[in-house]
């Protein structure tokens, strides 16, 4: 299977780190999402990254439903939960991980490609906030610290993999500027790339 997506995204990332934990290999193929004449908006339709591209059936797309079908590949309880409470508190915590990076990938698209003066400081202190606040949340409650995260497969639980991944796409736009006012979770991102080798191997360059 082939998984269209780009070396900075932290959406393709996690389903890289997820397929490595649950045994399934994807051959990684670029793509551009800024490019009109790329065959990906034939892939899906949006025009978004990561999408995988199954020998058999259509596209799947995107991040949580391509974790999803890696999860139920690998013959589930890899990196989901496969019912009860447990299940929701991982999707709930992957949803706020996955906030995070939307309100970040935001904010660098809009200083990328929207002329400075047209730029909306209160739409980005909007998006700013988004990412302050779920850093506050995981800061109190760093996932398997009794908070929300914990682990399936026995390495990392989909959750974790999206609150990594955010982390780790704070570190490459924004300096690791949070790092400095929360150190739990500094310390939590350590911890993870220790027991989980894959994210540091799907580091962006």
């Amino acid at each position: 299977m082939q998984l269209r997506s780009a070396p900075p995204s932290p959406f393709g990332r996690k389903v890289k780190i997820a397929a490595v934990l649950c045994g399934v290999h994807l051959d990684v193929v670029p793509a551009d999402t800024t490019d009109p004449s790329e065959v990906l908006r034939q892939q899906n339709p949006l025009g978004k990254i990561p999408v995988l591209l199954r020998d058999t059936g259509p596209a799947v797309y995107d991040s949580p439903v391509i974790v999803e079908y890696l999860d139920m590949l690998a013959g589930g309880g890899c990196v989901l939960p496969a019912s009860g409470e447990r299940r929701i508190e991982v999707l709930t915590l992957q949803a706020l991980a996955d906030g995070l990076m939307d309100a970040a990938l935001l904010q660098v698209y809009e200083a990328r490609f929207r002329p400075e003066g047209a730029r909306s400081e209160s739409w980005l202190d909007n998006q700013a906030g988004k990412v302050a606040r779920a850093l506050k949340v995981l800061e109190a409650a760093p996932p398997g610290n009794g908070g929300i995260g914990g682990g399936v497969s026995g390495a990392a639980d989909a959750g974790e993999i999206s609150v990594a991944c955010a982390l780790g796409y704070l570190d490459l736009r924004f300096a690791g500027a949070w790092r400095a006012d929360h150190p739990a979770l500094v310390a939590w991102l350590d911890a993870f790339a220790a027991r989980v080798p894959a994210f540091e191997a799907t580091r962006a360059p």
